[in-house]
Parts: C-alpha cells; sequence; structure tokens
C-alpha cells in the first residue's frame, strides 16, 4: 500500500509537469512571491483555498494547520507575508464538517492534537452545533489576529476577515465577521 501511495504522488507530478504552465513557474521562481492574500485554513484535503477562490501559483498565501488554530508559527507566517510580501488581505477559513471541530465537541483528543482541541473548545464555549462552533472558532482566530497584531505598523494597512467555506455547497460565507 506504501508503494501504491508513494507511486500515485509521483504520478501526480508527472502530471503537474506536464499541464502546468512552465512558464509561469519559471517566472514565480525569478521574480518571486506576490501574493494578494493570506488565508489560514484547516488541513482538511477538502478545503483547497486556490480552488475555492479560483486563484493560481503565487496569488495566495496559505497557512494549513487542523481546525484552523493558530499558534506563534502562523502567527510568524501572517507576520511574514504581511511585512516582506505586503500582501493587505488576510482570510481566516474554517469550514463546516471540521473534524478538528468535532473532536474538540467529543470531549478533546490526546497526544498532540489535545494542543488543537483545547484550543477550539476555548474558542467555542458552551457551543453543541459543530456548524456554530466552526464559526465561532473562526471569530476566536480573527480576534486574536487583530489583537496580536494591533501594535504593528507594518499591519496597518491589512484587512483582517474571517470566513466559513460551506464543503456541502462550496458557497464561503463572510457576513458573520464584520465586526
Amino acid at each position: 500500500m506504501k508503494q501504491q501511495n508513494y507511486l500515485r504522488l509521483c504520478e501526480g507530478n508527472q502530471k503537474y509537469l506536464s499541464e502546468s504552465d512552465a512558464a509561469l513557474r519559471s517566472r514565480l521562481a525569478e521574480e518571486g512571491q506576490h501574493p494578494y492574500a493570506i488565508v489560514i485554513c484547516c488541513s482538511d484535503s477538502r478545503v483547497i483555498p486556490e480552488q475555492i477562490f479560483s486563484a493560481g501559483p503565487g496569488e495566495l498565501f496559505v497557512i494549513r494547520v487542523a481546525g484552523n488554530v493558530l499558534d506563534d508559527h502562523q502567527l510568524g507566517s501572517i507576520e511574514y507575508a504581511a511585512a516582506h510580501l505586503h500582501t493587505k488581505e488576510i482570510i481566516l477559513l474554517g469550514h463546516t464538517g471540521c473534524g478538528a471541530v468535532s473532536a474538540a465537541l467529543s470531549g478533546g483528543g490526546e497526544g498532540f492534537i489535545k494542543y488543537i482541541t483545547d484550543d477550539i473548545l476555548e474558542a467555542i464555549g458552551g457551543e453543541r452545533d459543530p456548524d456554530k462552533a466552526a464559526a465561532l472558532n473562526v471569530r476566536h482566530g480573527v480576534l486574536r489576529i487583530r489583537r496580536e497584531f494591533s501594535q504593528h505598523p507594518e499591519m496597518g494597512e491589512v484587512e483582517i476577515r474571517g470566513a466559513v467555506f460551506d464543503i456541502r455547497t462550496g458557497r464561503v460565507e463572510w457576513s458573520l465577521f464584520d465586526d
């Protein structure tokens, strides 16, 4: 089974090489990246920001972590993209059907997973509805980003928004986080 997965990855790379834009790859390698948005999202394989937002290579600076939770590593990545790549839009993108939110709702996790579920439990309080909990988790993250970077001059012009992607419909709901 392991060999099959490895071969599938190799074949996927060959397909990518034959179907992707070699000139674009070369230009991005030479000129660097200039993403127009930072997207912090869940590691869930159904949540693909480049597809959700119809973005190509070099257009999004994507930070993925289960449960779209934030620690110093993610905050450092946000700071890098905003300060050094001059990216002026930050989106914290949660989603319906989130396994990390479900794990938190069912009592948390063990090992390293507990760090994720504990953060989510803090964010959602007593909420038990998974989709509402996912939205509260996003709101918590947006407020944390705003708080952590409130004193950073390079973040002054940056817009910080939260959204929830519905894995059933494909729609992104933005209006929940306009405060």
